[in-house]
């Protein structure tokens, strides 16, 4: 049982952008037969949040295990889809794992491990790459205003995490998990060339 109460985080996965350098919303792209948006959904649910919610924008889309939240302003960056997000979660929502669709070297353990660190007391916990941060986020419920107030244009957390480094938690996850984005179609055949035992982990590791 979590340290705050029987609820456990929610997740919230990004998913509204139309990829104009993949030349096709990201949401609805396959790899290994799993579309981006379901196995973003997946890795929030396996990691240990519920409920996911998911951020839908530039596509419509149906997810099984996930409530859709659409942002009709999607075209004004990731900072609409993020308080979009924060405003639908459900009333006493604890805190939230925040993950982007076009990631999907991210890996359920990464998000477990933000979540145990949200038990030990973390009230911000980020994933961080060769010492660098980037995603998921956490956050805590009393950050959530602080939050989509901040997140403005394409900045998601990013500006609420630079104001505040007191408040962050670092969570190394360079062993079970890469931040690797699919932004244009040679990203696409990088992790399609890709073994799947080695999706998210680095090849040296």
């Amino acid at each position: 049982m979590s340290l705050h109460g029987a609820q456990v985080p929610a997740g919230l996965l990004l998913a509204a952008g139309e990829g104009s350098r993949l030349g096709r919303p990201k949401a609805l792209l396959e790899l290994r037969g799993e579309r981006l948006v379901d196995r973003g959904v997946r890795l929030l649910r396996d990691g240990g949040c519920a409920p996911v919610l998911v951020v839908s924008g530039a596509t419509t889309v149906e997810v099984i295990g996930a409530v859709v939240v659409p942002n009709d302003d999607w075209r004004t960056g990731m900072g609409s889809s993020l308080r979009a997000g924060l405003a639908a979660l459900p009333p006493g929502c604890p805190a939230v794992v925040i993950a982007l669709v076009d990631q999907p070297r991210v890996t359920p353990a990464a998000v477990r491990r933000l979540v145990d660190a949200y038990e030990a007391g973390a009230r911000v916990a980020v994933a961080t790459y060769g010492g660098l941060p980037r995603n998921p986020v956490l956050v805590a419920a009393e950050h959530f205003a602080a939050v989509a107030e901040a997140a403005v244009g394409d900045v998601g957390a990013r500006a609420f995490l630079r104001a505040r480094p007191e408040l962050v938690t670092e969570v190394p996850c360079d062993d079970v998990a890469r931040p690797d984005d699919i932004d244009t179609p040679e990203d696409l055949a990088a992790f399609r060339a890709l073994p799947p035992d080695r999706e998210g982990v680095n090849r040296e590791g």
